[in-house]
This record gives C-alpha cells, structure tokens and sequence, in this order.
C-alpha cells in the first residue's frame, strides 16, 4: 500500500471529520458537504457507559426510525472530559451540549431538535452553555474547556472509537507515513528529543533518550511495550485515550518500532479495562487489514505487529520490570536495575516501555514538529499534561493542560472550585507514590520538578481534590492501606515497612499513638526509600511523609489531644445534640439503629455516648443541623 492509496481509505469519511474540527474550531463555514444534516455525539467511555449511555444511543435508533430521521448521523466516540455530566451527548452545527442524558431524554431531543426544522431543547442543556437571553454558548467555550489544550486526548469525544477510516480522517498514521518514508531512525530520535517529550507515567525520563539507548543497544531482537496497567486510585487517562483514541498508540508504538530496529510490540492492559481492551482489539485487526500493523507496512518494507497482554489488576506490574515479568508469563514482580529495559528488557532483549500518554505525543511532535511542542509548558517540563480530576470537586473528569499551568487554575476554572463553597484544603498527585499539595502551594505551576521540589510529584497523572472535611493522617492511612495491600512481598524493606507504618498510623487514628511514633514512622521511611527494591516500596512512604511535613498540627491533635480536627476519624468523635437547636422531632431517635438517642417529643434529645455507633444517620436526619460531633 503506498501513501497515495493510504490517504484514499479516508476519503468517505475524511470529510465529515473535517467538518467537525472545523465546528468545534467555530468556523463560519462549513468547507465540505458531509451528506449529513447534523451529527450527533454521544460519549462510549467507561464513565458514561455504566451511566447507560448505549441506551440513549439506542433509543435515538428507534426514534430514528420512527420519525423518518435517515440525515443525521449518530457517532459513538471516547471520552469527552466531563465525566460528572454523563451521558453527555452533543449536536452539530450547533454545538449543543446536552448533559446527564436519559433514554427519555433522548426521545425528546429526537423529537423536537433533530427532526427538520427543530429547535434546540435547552432545558435538557449544560446549564453554563446556555446565555441569560437563552441563546447558547459553544461548549468550547466554557471555563471548562476554554482553558485546556488537547494533544494526547485530541480526538477522544472527536472521532468514532471503533472506525479505522475516521482516525485515519482525523490524522492517525499521518505521522506514521512521514517517518517511513521521509525520515531516519536517527531523525526520528533528534526530533523526539529535541521537542523534550518526558515519559508520562510518572517518572519524567527523557523519551527520546530512551528510544535512542534501546536503538543502539546489542541485540537482533527488540521490542517496544506500552503500559496500560494504570493502577492507581482515582486515575483513568490512560483508559480514556485507548476507549478514545486507540489507533494513536499503534501507531506511535508502530514509529518507535521503525526507530529502535524492533518488529513486535506489546501492550499491557489491565482487564479491569474491558472496553478499552475491547477497543485496542478491534483497532489492531483493522490496522492489519489495512497494512498498517504487520508485513511490509504501507510497502515499505518494515515489519511490525502488536499484542495485547491483559494483566491482573496488581499495582505494582506498573514497575517496568515488574510489567515485563508478566508478559512474560512469570509473576510480576519488579527485578533490580541495572541492567535497563532498553539493554534487558522483555524476554532478555532490548525494550522500550513507555506509557499511554506518552505514546498518544508522538504523532504530533512527528507532524507539527519538535518547536511546536518544546513551545508549550515550561523550561524543563514540555508539551501539555492529562490529569484525572475526582474528589471534592464539581467537575470531576479529564483534562489536558500546558505543563506549568497552576492548581488554582486547574482546580477553580476548569474544576468548578470545590462543592458546597467548601474551603480547599490540598490535592493529592501521584496516587499513592505521590504526596499530598496544601492551599499554600496552590499557585505552583504543575510540573515535574516544581511538585518534586515540596514533596510530591507528577506520578501518571492521579488528581484529588480534597476540602476542609477531610482529615490528612486518615488519607495517608488509606493510600498506605493499599499499598501494603498491593506490595509483592519481594523485598523486606517494602513488605514490612508498609506494615509497620501502616499499624503506627492505625494506631494514631484510634486515639492510642505516642509522640515518639512520628519518629518510627520517620526512620522506617527512610529505611523504604533507600533500600526498596522498586519504586512502589521507595515511593510508599510519600504520603505519609508529606502530610506530616505540611499538616503537622493535626497528627499532633489526633496523638495529643486526642481529637480529629476534621471529625474523621470515628474512634476520636462523639456525637452529641445542642439543646438550642433541638426541636424534639424524634427523627434522630427514630433512625437510631441501636437506640442511643433518647427525649421526649417537642424537648431536646440526648445522645447515650456508650451505646453510639458512630455511624451518622442522626447527622443525616435531623433537619435543624441540631447534632455535632467532635
């Protein structure tokens, strides 16, 4: 297959991609003729999927049918961002942004917008794209969206997941053309390296350095491997570009391939993921039928194919060595290093092992080139950043920003600020290899030696938003609670250390810590960092490290005074009634499930202390704020 015909697969589908970009660029006008009246998006990730999300799709097919409605096209993409709002579900032209969808809802938008001569439904609209006049606002737009920059996720909630021709439309193997048949493998590394691309699953290191010491390593035989294993709590960006985007990956993997001299590659997925396994499999056989994966790719004489391997949900095969063990077959536990994976990697043989973030750059630096990239973010951190936003936050979701933008921004402008007008009180980054970031550092532009430099770090990616109500030492008990869980057992210093300081820290939130247990916590970390055969075990400790760096008062408060500032920690609370608030609606005491609430109707209650659970249901009940704990 030449280049000619490559971009011929396209041509059905080329234009109406075209004139989508050209939409959500706010064009005045179209530039082609698409044999569509409008189109209609609607979001097939994971998020919005178990919000139901096919049965609107289904239900806009019936309605479809009913109506008579056969110009208008529905496309089922990746992820759109805003995952608190599913199902999401946009029009164009207009650009309508329809939020929290229903089959019912589906029905009505059927019925009164997308039938000739329609009207937009705007009570079913994203409050904040719609005016005060009601007239609407492009969703690209709005705070959420305006303010980040999209190169890894630039197609999800763009193209259909599940066509070949539309990534194709969209750009994907661009890219791919160019380097086999306009650039050396040579090239191809100085071009990586001088757009100053660093690896995105947590460590920061230099991709084209990587690429060019697996390429000169010894050895006929080589591979290139994506880690998709993405176990860290609350992450999903790497999910979302495979339900998204898949073909981006192969064809990064496909140029990196061509570069290092390898003609096998494997990607790592775990099989908590089965729609973006699903995905990576149907993009992978049409890549072959295509001649975009396999023999002689696009008659150039290069040979390569890739592999899923699905893994078991064990955190720690997100170490390289670890992940390589298990394609292996062989339990995945990490090995030491030196020697590297791009000397000894799979099978013994050279390797380069990048993550799905990463690999989704690479095709743009290859197309717009290396200036263009090293022109976003800061001096030493290029390109844009993908964070997964969840905790206590309005817009929970996925966003992509230059490297260097500040949390305030991330967390108030495109978050939403946190729910409840609640005061924000730090963000963890990292997951549990991360630290946790105070109000005092809101200002810090996010990159990687920036967040290194006060005790946290990049990590894959993880972004939780935690507010006032949250209690530091319980959050650092709860990421050392799954660290201990997911240690292999391997080494000494990880498997008992996180045990240690995982007791220690029990031990503190039930009201029975010493003084002296910060200092054990203190030593048996430093013991981990240095010692811990891999980065889980050198990295556990972080947590707990930064909170008691930056929210010392409060392990002192949960050790000395014996209280949780933040009233968290059950062991530490009592609930008790304010006799000035009560009204004597007996709605506490009736909703009591161990009857510790007592007093007689239209009179203040009391709360029997040694009978309290502790479990909340007055709180949740009463209806004059009336009960306190503390």
């Amino acid at each position: 297959m030449t280049v000619q015909e490559l971009k011929k697969i396209a041509a059905e589908k080329a234009d109406l991609i075209n004139v989508r970009r050209i939409i959500r660029e706010q064009a005045e006008k179209l530039a082609v003729n698409t044999g569509y009246r409008k189109q209609v998006l609607v979001c097939g990730g994971t998020g919005c999927t178990s919000s139901k999300s096919l049965k609107v799709i289904e239900q806009l097919e019936i309605s479809f049918k009913e109506l008579g409605i056969d110009d208008v096209l529905i496309v089922k993409t990746g992820c759109f961002g805003l995952c608190a709002l599913g199902p999401i579900m946009i029009v164009y032209p207009e650009g309508a942004f329809y939020s929290q969808m229903t089959p019912e809802h589906a029905k009505t938008v059927a019925e009164k917008h997308l039938v000739k001569g329609g009207q937009i439904v705007k009570e079913l609209l994203y409050a904040p794209t719609v005016h005060e006049d009601g007239s609407v606002i492009p969703f690209a737009e709005i705070p959420f969206y305006k303010h980040q920059m999209r190169i890894a996720l630039r197609n999800c909630g763009v193209i259909a997941a599940e066509s070949i021709e539309e990534a194709i439309g969209a750009g994907d193997y661009a890219a791919l053309a160019k380097v086999l048949f306009e650039m050396t493998p040579d090239e191809v590394i100085a071009e990586i390296k001088a757009a100053g691309l660093r690896g995105r699953g947590g460590a920061g290191f230099p991709t084209g350095l990587k690429w060019q010491f697996t390429k000169e390593a010894e050895g006929d035989v080589k591979y290139v491997c994506c880690n998709a294993d993405e176990g860290d709590p609350g992450a999903f960006m790497d999910r979302s570009v495979l339900e998204g985007d898949p073909h981006t990956v192969l064809e990064a993997m496909t140029i990196a391939g061509y570069t290092v001299g390898a003609s096998e590659g494997y990607i790592y997925v775990r099989a908590e993921y089965p729609i973006a396994v699903e995905r990576l499999n149907i993009a992978i056989e049409q890549s072959r039928k295509l001649g975009l994966l396999g023999k002689n790719i696009l008659g150039s004489g290069f040979d390569f194919d890739i592999h899923v391997r699905l893994g078991a949900g064990a955190f720690v095969c997100g170490e390289e060595t670890a992940l390589m063990a298990s394609i292996e077959g062989h339990r995945g536990e990490p090995r030491p290093r030196p020697p590297f994976s791009a000397q000894c990697g799979v099978f013994g043989k050279p390797t380069v092992l990048n993550n799905v973030e990463t690999w989704a750059s690479v095709s743009p630096i290859i197309l717009k080139g290396s200036k263009w990239f090293a022109s976003i973010g800061t001096e030493k951190s290029k390109g844009t950043k993908v964070f997964a936003l969840g905790g206590k936050i309005n817009n929970v979701g996925l966003v992509e920003v230059p490297m260097g933008t500040t949390l305030r921004t991330i967390i108030y402008d495109i978050g939403g600020g946190i729910p409840h007008g609640k005061k924000f009180k730090a963000a963890q980054t990292g997951g549990p290899s991360g630290g946790c970031i105070p109000d005092k550092y809101i200002d810090i532009g996010m990159d990687f030696d920036n967040l290194v430099a006060i005790g946290s770090m990049m990590g894959s990616g993880g972004l939780i938003v935690m507010d006032e109500d949250t209690c530091m030492v319980d959050i650092a008990k709860f990421y050392l609670e799954f660290t201990a869980d997911e240690s292999c057992g391997k080494c000494t210093p990880c498997r008992v250390g996180t045990k240690r300081m995982l007791e220690l820290l029990k031990k503190i939130t039930e009201g029975k810590g010493e003084e002296q247990d910060l200092e054990k916590i203190k030593e048996i970390a430093e013991h981990m960092k240095s010692s811990s055969l891999c980065a889980l075990g050198q990295s556990a400790p972080n947590p707990i490290l930064s909170t008691m760096a930056h929210f010392g008062d409060e392990y002192r408060a949960h050790i000395i005074d014996k209280k949780c500032p933040a009233g968290v920690c059950k062991s530490l609370l009592n609930y008790y009634i304010q006799p000035d608030k009560c009204r004597g609606c007996t709605l506490c005491a009736r909703n009591c499930p161990v009857s510790a609430i007592s007093g007689a109707v239209k009179s203040p209650h009391e709360i029997d202390v040694t009978k309290c659970i502790k479990c909340g249901q007055c709180i949740a009940h009463c209806k004059f704020n009336a009960i306190v704990k503390k």
